[in-house]
């Protein structure tokens, strides 16, 4: 199989002031990163293209990584930011759907007040992303869920995909009321789940395999095949892995699915909730 996407990742060249939330103890990331870095490692594992996906909340970002899409053709798309909180958003987003490669947006809910999901202006701003055909990437941590059900309730029409199965707190063990979470949104049929960012969420310098298997049995439980994606999350995964190795802990996880069903999770699905160009 050489077909794969890795939907979920990042470049950035590193600013200690604007990416503050890099500290100390994640000095291996304390650096640039950017394309010429990930794509022998996207060929090494057999991936023909990513998803950037925004790291800092300023257009100039989403303008960032447009241009690095535009001079590498392996970016296959791109997940910006853009104040959806604006008065004006509706002029915005359609001044970045002249850039076919911009395929949604992502807003850092987790680092907002629990009830920042049910602001009107944000809601206002999630209401203008269907007209574009823009997706929603919702990064919450796990006690945010109940939030972020309520939002993909209200937004039927609205294409929403949870980034890092929702943060669960695998360091510690701890899964029921995340557990219950998931299988209540996983029920609306505008929602898919990216398997990304887990080993940022366990013992970064112990964890092991066998301690995501719970929660990865959880997200294929609940959400079908055609539902879930890849994402490495690279370069945070660096502070807890490497690229290789999270790569192969789900290769070995979904090892025992059918062909079809593994190039949904590896490829298919990307293209199709992104609506990528190959």
């Amino acid at each position: 199989m050489n077909n794969r996407i890795d939907s979920h990742q990042h470049f950035w060249k590193f600013d200690p002031v604007r990416d503050s939330w890099i500290d100390e103890s994640m000095s291996k990331i304390q650096r640039d990163f950017l394309p010429e870095d990930l794509l022998p490692l996207l060929k090494e594992n057999k991936f023909s293209g990513c998803v950037a996906v925004q790291a800092s909340q300023s257009e100039h970002e989403t303008h960032f990584l447009a241009d690095l899409a535009s001079k590498n053709d392996f970016i296959k798309g791109i997940v910006g930011w853009v104040d959806l909180r604006a008065d004006n958003i509706s002029d915005r987003l359609r001044h970045f759907s002249s850039n076919k490669t911009i395929k949604g947006f992502r807003h850092v809910v987790q680092g907002e007040a629990d009830d920042f999901m049910f602001r009107e202006d944000f809601r206002n701003g999630i209401s203008a992303l269907k007209e574009f055909d823009f997706t929603y990437d919702i990064l919450i941590f796990h006690r945010q869920l109940p939030a972020a059900i309520s939002l993909v309730k209200d937004f039927p029409n609205q294409k929403f995909v949870i980034d890092h199965i929702a943060k669960p707190d695998i360091k510690s063990g701890i899964i029921d009321s995340w557990k219950s979470g998931i299988e209540e949104i996983a029920k609306y049929n505008n929602v898919w789940c990216k398997v990304s960012g887990m080993v940022t969420e366990a013992d970064w310098k112990n964890w092991k395999p066998e301690d995501l298997k719970p929660y990865l049995d959880v997200i294929f439980e609940n959400f079908p095949t055609d539902k879930i994606l890849y994402g490495s999350d690279w370069p945070v995964l660096n502070v807890a892995s490497d690229y290789n190795e999270v790569v192969k802990t789900l290769e070995d996880y979904i090892s025992k699915f059918s062909i079809e069903d593994q190039n949904k999770i590896w490829f298919e699905n990307a293209v199709s909730f992104y609506n990528l160009n190959q």
